[in-house]
């Protein structure tokens, strides 16, 4: 039953806690100006989809998953022989992963990680571009994460769309979680980030309803 009363979700106080309980019913981004988008949390507990196969079949290891979740393209990669690790902030997350097989941390992709700038393909798919709600902070850090020839594999809205917010998740059991600083963007967005960061945009398709761009350091051979 829904009450009047803000439920605080996820002892460990991490905002995303309440997006990796599948099987409760719809989980909804609340943006702080009061729309509403409900979040695929079905998707990101079962096996791999037609559009994630487009990103599998791009990732060249070792790959390293920003915002992992449960780890369904962090598994599936080992499972392919494939090296990859998956880094969230969410204890649940990195929990469901290693539960599964995969191989994850509970650290944020600001903290210092294991093999910067040797990471051969980087993911930041789900919506992953939102984290921090910096969307050039983190394209910044997610490029010295990976080696010169190395590229990002980013999904972006689907709408031409650059938006900077404040967020939270929230259930229809009237749970809540606490808010965080996310964004939004599309392609024509990210292009505009890129370029500033000498990034340059070396594939981009669509798969369903669903977009993705693939950015490599300027001038290296992936460029």
């Amino acid at each position: 039953m829904t009450t009047d009363e803000d439920e605080s979700y996820g002892a460990d106080g991490a905002p995303f806690t309440l997006a990796l309980g599948p099987g409760n019913g719809p989980v909804y981004l609340r943006l702080v100006d009061g729309h509403r988008i409900r979040m695929p949390v079905h998707r990101w507990h079962e096996r791999p989809t037609a559009a994630d196969k487009t990103v599998l079949e791009r990732c060249t290891g070792p790959v390293l998953d920003v915002g992992c979740g449960p780890g369904r393209m962090c598994r599936t990669l080992l499972s392919r022989g494939v090296f990859a690790l998956g880094v969230d902030i969410t204890p649940r997350a990195v929990a469901l992963t290693t539960a599964l097989g995969g191989i994850a941390l509970c650290r944020s992709v600001f903290d210092r990680l294991p093999a910067e700038t040797g990471w051969r393909t980087l993911l930041l798919i789900d919506g992953n571009i939102g984290i921090g709600g910096d969307p050039q902070s983190l394209l910044r850090r997610c490029a010295g994460l990976v080696a010169p020839t190395g590229r990002l594999v980013v999904e972006v809205d689907p709408h031409d769309i650059e938006v900077r917010c404040t967020a939270r998740f929230e259930d229809l059991h009237g749970r809540r979680g606490p808010y965080f600083p996310w964004a939004r963007l599309g392609r024509r967005a990210l292009h505009g980030i890129a370029a500033d960061l000498a990034l340059s945009v070396t594939d981009q398709w669509t798969s369903g309803h669903r977009s993705f761009v693939t950015l490599a350091h300027r001038g290296s051979p992936s460029d």
